[in-house]
């Protein structure tokens, strides 16, 4: 452990701060020791959070959509849960640090131990503005063993999995199968047909999981109500990104005509009929008499 870091919390499981949904997962931890920025904070642990996990020898493919993922999940205010391990996990946590959102690192050694070493920088940074997760104490030296056991608290602590590129026995499939039990949604990223990092994946999705594209594809599985308002104002719900919210909102105050949207948003209208199009699609709003707009369903 580097000086200077910030010490150690530990909760027990019969504490009022240990995360409510890691409590009722089968072999719970009975203690969780945590450090970071986020480390004493009540109820840290307890905020919406998807994992993404994946290959530790990813493809440049599979880290720009772990990074992007990580990104998007947290600027739409969900907290984005991994292992720290090289490729995908450390993809996902740095997507979630660029977007100033948290994340979660849920470790298989003691939280005082530097690893992977390639990490330090990232492990730094999760320190800074997110929080190291273990059921070790301090100095305990990551062994093989402990790294398929950390999985059931990435899934635990976590609303869904999703699955972007692993091997038919890659560690992310005993997460994804921890995920089933604890009845978690599990998401899988495809990739290119035949290609052995699809593999897992591809299989997952064979078995149900959910096949994600975009974010979208996350967020419209969580539960309704988690959303946060974006950078520009604009609010973030699940299932729908913050530019096409602005839209249904402006309609919903009042701005009903593709026109009176582009101004009031301050667009360019052949934008905002490419965007309308699109909420016209999902079933968000319909167009009526004169080119008016109205929002379909309540607000969210």
């Amino acid at each position: 452990m580097a000086s200077g870091e910030p010490a150690e919390w530990v909760i027990e499981r019969e504490s009022d701060r240990y995360p409510r949904a890691l409590r009722h997962i089968h072999d719970p931890p009975p203690r969780l020791h945590l450090r970071g920025a986020l480390a004493g904070e009540r109820g840290a642990l307890d905020a919406p959070a998807v994992a993404v996990v994946g290959a530790r020898d990813a493809t440049a493919y599979g880290l720009a959509v772990a990074r992007d993922l990580g990104r998007t999940l947290a600027e739409a205010g969900i907290v984005v849960v991994s292992g720290l391990a090289l490729g995908i996990d450390g993809a996902a946590h740095r997507g979630a640090l660029e977007a100033g959102g948290r994340t979660v690192a849920v470790v298989g050694g003691g939280t005082d131990i530097v690893y992977p070493r390639p990490h330090a920088a990232l492990r730094r940074e999760i320190l800074a503005h997110g929080v190291l997760v273990s059921e070790h104490p301090a100095t305990t030296a990551p062994r093989p063993g402990q790294f398929p056991r950390r999985n059931r608290i990435v899934s635990g602590l976590s609303l869904g999995v999703v699955v972007v590129e692993a091997t038919l026995r890659s560690g992310s499939l005993t997460t994804a199968a921890h995920a089933l039990e604890q009845g978690r949604e599990v998401f899988a990223v495809p990739g290119p047909a035949g290609a052995p990092r699809s593999a897992g994946p591809h299989a997952l999705l064979r078995r149900g999981a959910k096949l994600v594209e975009t974010v979208d594809d996350v967020l419209a599985e969580l539960p309704a109500g988690i959303a946060r308002p974006s950078a520009d104002g604009c609010p973030v719900t699940a299932g729908l990104p913050a530019d096409l919210a602005c839209i249904v909102e402006a309609i919903r105050a009042g701005t009903a005509t593709a026109d009176a949207v582009a101004l009031h948003l301050g667009r360019k209208l052949p934008e905002i009929l490419e965007k309308l199009v699109m909420l016209e699609l999902r079933g968000s709003v319909v167009r009526g008499p004169a080119g008016r707009y109205a929002v379909v369903g309540p607000a969210p």
